[in-house]
């Protein structure tokens, strides 16, 4: 497969997000973790008055650690002299 077929390829699979690309699989596996994780904080939170939103917010920077771990970025940098 040469070069050309892969960048391709990957341009298919791929969406622009706030000036910024990312993999559509990477993106709604990352939202189902977070939702998830926020969810089921706000669930198992005790039905005082702040604590849904307490326990849902530490779900979702839980449900951010985990996906940061998981999917790795793939971008890649490349510097160029300007002269």
């Amino acid at each position: 497969m040469t070069q050309q077929n892969q960048s391709k390829e990957q341009a298919a699979e791929n969406i622009e997000v706030w000036e910024d690309v990312v993999n559509i699989k990477d993106l709604v596996f990352s939202m189902l973790i977070c939702s998830v994780t926020a969810l089921g904080g706000y669930l198992i939170a005790p039905n005082d008055s702040q604590q849904p939103l307490l326990f849902g917010l530490a779900g979702v920077v839980i449900g951010f650690l985990i996906c940061s771990i998981i999917v790795k970025p793939k971008r890649v940098l490349r510097y160029e002299d300007e002269e």
